[in-house]
């Protein structure tokens, strides 16, 4: 029986703090057929309390890899979704679960790498990583009290997924396949570096520019080749080595 329903979809947990959660978390995601897990620093793992807390899904933590950074969870993926509960400074686009599910459930038909990220237990992710991600994603709660446990918030989203995949009609096939999260990070660089050179960005007084860019471009989503017409525009102005 097949366990991994979709193996271009991986859970990414941002320095747990505590290793019962990594096992509920893994637990949770077996149970709706969801097998990558990707830790980013946590505090304790492996460790015991994280195999008993994940029952029958020990298989899911004996495979998941552990990383140091946001950064090289994420570098091969198509599309970064984060979790997130609060309300930014400059808003970002916003999914719900069911929402989140359909863009998930789209990508992997095409074999996208995709991420969600979950941060940390006491503050979720910071604004850094969120600015990392494409969308965000938000789960709706009573007013009263809206903290959700980090395997009950991963089972939401991947119950929805799920769901959705599912229910699933074909949908149309891209000609390039959106560029990855490494490959928009080169770019950001290299946009930054060519504003500055323009004098249209002063890195001492950035104004959220870069952050706008960002958002703007997370939107838009370019795909390989549009994001290489957009390095070949820039290179035009200041030549960089490619990557």
């Amino acid at each position: 029986m097949q366990t991994n329903l979709f193996p271009s979809l991986r859970i990414v947990l941002v320095e747990t703090s505590h290793p019962g959660n990594i096992g509920a978390t893994a637990r949770a995601m077996k149970n709706m057929g969801v097998a990558n897990l990707v830790l980013v620093s946590p505090k304790r793992f492996p460790d015991e309390v994280a195999d008993f807390r994940a029952v029958s899904a020990i298989d899911v933590l004996q495979q998941a890899i552990v990383v140091t950074s946001v950064e090289e969870a994420v570098k091969d993926c198509h599309l970064v979704i984060g979790t997130s509960a609060r309300d930014r400074r400059i808003p970002w686009p916003m999914l719900d679960p069911k929402s989140c599910s359909e863009k998930v459930v789209q990508e992997s038909s095409n074999n996208h790498n995709i991420a969600i990220l979950c941060g940390r237990e006491d503050t979720g992710l910071s604004n850094q990583e969120l600015q990392q991600c494409h969308f965000h994603v938000n789960i709706p709660t009573g007013k009263a009290y809206s903290s959700l446990n980090l395997a009950m918030a991963v089972q939401i989203i991947c119950y929805e997924i799920l769901q959705t995949s599912l229910d699933r009609t074909p949908e149309q096939v891209w000609d390039f396949d959106f560029a990855s999260s490494a490959e928009m990070e080169h770019f950001y660089k290299h946009l930054e570096e060519t504003l500055t050179q323009l004098k249209f960005h002063d890195p001492t007084n950035p104004k959220r520019l870069m952050n706008r860019l960002r958002r703007l471009f997370s939107r838009v989503r370019p795909d390989k080749m549009e994001l290489s017409i957009l390095r070949g525009i820039l290179s035009a102005i200041n030549p960089v080595d490619r990557h």
